[in-house]
């Protein structure tokens, strides 16, 4: 399915059908006709012709065909009615369940998130809780009106309990902020990232240059926290990789953020990533520890040394098991690990052999990501240098992982997911019962603005009143960071002093 004509969609919907129809296939071509063709030629290859009716009473009905090169292969229609599924978009959701059988029939390919595109389902969820649908009128709507299948329905329902268990006050938590701080450097760069991350030793900006900026922009935010009486829930060190600076410029942000943001003993969670096990030193463990950090990354991907070579990593299976240890005799015993699914080379086997590692290990935390082609990364650029995993082997690791996880005292407690996901499947954190990151689930829910510091760090604003959502982005690149950041500082906080209405 490389070409595909869909006729009769209005163009507000046109988007969203695209990004449906790549679920099947990530660079099939759409195109669209407003009427119907009037000769045999007008149409070839695959089409989808539309026929939509809308009553007063905003009942809708879609009838579809398939054809391929003109000649009807299968035909598909639908009622929705507004009064049972009271929901924005009734038509548009009539139009993708349309599309998304007739795709599934003609394919054989089953899309376990149904019409869901976006990156947060159990957003989604959480809407309808708050709207004050029952358990099971929530589930009956995700699955007759989204179509999602009933393992995607009950992960959802596991996550947005163990959330509420987490944060009993999730819904009251928007007059708060949590911060991000962006440490946009790494000792290489991996294949399939695309985070702001340069070389430690790179000509785009010096450290301390940066780190300049970083202080100045601690400094104003604190003073703005504290003149308006904000609180802050959370913090978290991103990048990049936060520990690839010294022990000792490590030490002297920590310090300066301690003097400078109110209430530091109140706040829920402090986290920093130490993803890349190669940046880790005693000297930098024993700064964590001072400063009372609350929970690591310490990520190894995979298990498998030669994955590790192929994808950039430069460090080994030993250098991360030797890290985990050293981080955990000196103190530090909340460590989260990443794991990925469909890492080039890797199927069943390799991924089965990196659990079987981690259960050595057993860290409180665990997220398992699903490969996604970001167009940016050298993977995506350079697709025949990197063999992965087919469609199915992909479900079954996925089904593995989930299984392992469970027998292993996990359970999931966050989720996103990603354009260009291998298998259209998902990315889940587990942790053990106590062990879950607060910072995680308030950004995925977007329950609360989060604040971006320091390089390639974009806030997000949540309006505390009405849940609308606006972004603040700093520049990705050091050398822009160093060059603009006052400038960059004044505005944040101007924006920020109109979102909460203070004058």
């Amino acid at each position: 399915m490389n070409a595909i004509h869909l006729v009769g969609i209005e163009e507000k919907f046109q988007r969203a059908c695209v990004r449906l129809v790549q679920l099947f296939n990530d660079e099939a071509n759409v195109t669209f006709n407003e009427r119907k063709p009037t000769r045999k030629k007008e149409v070839l290859e695959l089409s989808v012709i539309f026929d939509i009716e809308e009553t007063d009473d905003k009942t809708i009905f879609v009838k579809a065909g398939l054809f391929q090169d003109n000649s009807p292969l299968i035909e598909k229609s639908i009622t929705l009615s507004a009064l049972e599924f009271p929901v924005k978009k009734v038509k548009k959701q009539a139009v993708l369940y349309t599309l998304l059988t007739l795709l599934e029939d003609h394919t054989g390919i089953e899309q376990p998130w149904g019409v869901l595109t976006g990156i947060r389902p159990t957003k989604l969820y959480h809407s309808m809780r708050r709207s004050g649908k029952t358990k099971d009128e929530i589930h009956e709507e995700l699955e007759k009106l989204y179509l999602l299948r009933p393992e995607k329905i009950e992960l959802l329902s596991k996550i947005v309990d163990r959330q509420l268990t987490v944060v009993p006050d999730l819904d009251e938590v928007s007059k708060e902020v949590s911060v991000y701080i962006g440490i946009p450097f790494c000792p290489t760069m991996c294949a399939y990232c695309t985070f702001p991350a340069y070389a430690i030793n790179g000509k785009n900006g010096s450290v301390p240059e940066f780190l300049e900026g970083l202080h100045y922009e601690l400094e104003k935010t604190g003073e703005w926290l504290r003149e308006n009486k904000i609180k802050v829930s959370t913090i978290y060190y991103g990048g990049g990789t936060p520990t690839s600076i010294t022990a000792e410029e490590m030490d002297a942000l920590y310090e300066h953020m301690y003097e400078v943001f109110p209430g530091m003993d109140q706040i829920r969670e402090l986290t920093v990533e130490a993803g890349r096990p190669d940046t880790i030193t005693p000297e930098k463990i024993d700064v964590l520890k001072k400063w009372k950090v609350d929970r690591i990354s310490v990520n190894p991907q995979s298990f498998t040394n030669e994955t590790l070579k192929a994808i950039g990593r430069h460090h080994s299976v030993e250098e991360t098991v030797h890290k985990y240890h050293m981080a955990y005799e000196q103190g530090l015993t909340n460590i989260n690990m990443d794991l990925i699914i469909g890492l080039p080379g890797e199927g069943l086997e390799e991924f089965q052999h990196t659990l079987d590692v981690t259960g050595e290990l057993l860290p409180t935390s665990l997220t398992v990501h699903t490969l996604s082609y970001k167009r940016a990364s050298q993977m995506t650029k350079y697709k025949e240098k990197y063999k992965v995993a087919s469609r199915e082997e992909v479900h079954e690791m996925m089904k593995l992982g989930d299984t392992w996880m469970a027998e292993h005292g996990y359970a999931p407690y966050y989720l996103y997911r990603q354009k260009n996901i291998l298998g259209n499947l998902e990315n889940v954190g587990y942790a053990l019962p106590g062990h879950e990151s607060i910072y995680n689930i308030m950004i995925m829910e977007e329950a609360q603005t989060i604040i971006g510091l320091g390089c390639g760090a974009a806030s997000k604003w949540v309006d505390p009143e009405t849940g609308k959502i606006d972004r603040f982005a700093n520049p990705k690149e050091p050398q822009a960071y160093i060059e603009n950041f006052k400038d960059y500082t004044h505005k944040k906080l101007e924006a920020l002093s109109l979102l909460f209405k203070l004058n």
